[in-house]
């Protein structure tokens, strides 16, 4: 009796450069395309932050923000760039727990961190910074469902959905 099974090959792109080497077939998969995504809205996040951060008396809501933002970024920063300078990080690591706990982890803080953010922005109602610090809430609730969406993309491969 012959048993028939199917075989999967896949082909990755490399760019080399004398000693760099950058995987950059991970930058079309959906959580490549999602880290980049979620590294843009943070850096977007963390400036206005940052610039827009009073100095005489500086709020709770905001400097929470302000943490989590950066936190993820630098966080998200380090787990991007070794996923473009290997082709085993970015298979193996897929397939372990570490990218489900910390998108879930980033969710979680980002959404917390906006939403109380956001309270006290909207009280700034009339006020110059109001546009862009609501912008920057927006952002770190955009950037919350995108942390979301790669959790389910993480919970997919680590079951090897």
């Amino acid at each position: 009796m012959t048993m028939s099974h199917s075989v999967t090959i896949r082909t990755q792109t490399m760019t080399t450069s004398s000693t760099v080497v950058i995987n950059t077939s991970y930058l079309r998969t959906w959580s490549g395309i999602f880290k980049v995504l979620e590294l843009a809205l943070g850096v977007v996040c963390v400036a206005i932050a940052a610039i827009h951060m009073p100095t005489y008396y500086v709020t709770t809501p905001h400097l929470f923000f302000l943490l989590m933002t950066t936190t993820f970024l630098i966080g998200t920063a380090i787990l991007l760039m070794s996923c473009l300078a290997s082709f085993s990080t970015s298979s193996i690591i897929a397939k372990t727990t570490y990218e489900i706990l910390y998108h879930s982890a980033a969710f979680a803080l980002y959404l917390a961190a906006s939403l109380t953010f956001i309270i006290p922005v909207s009280d700034m109602k009339g006020s110059q910074q109001y546009n862009v610090l609501m912008a920057a809430a927006v952002c770190g609730l955009v950037n919350a469902v995108l942390y979301f969406l790669s959790t389910l993309i993480a919970l997919r491969a680590y079951r090897g959905l």
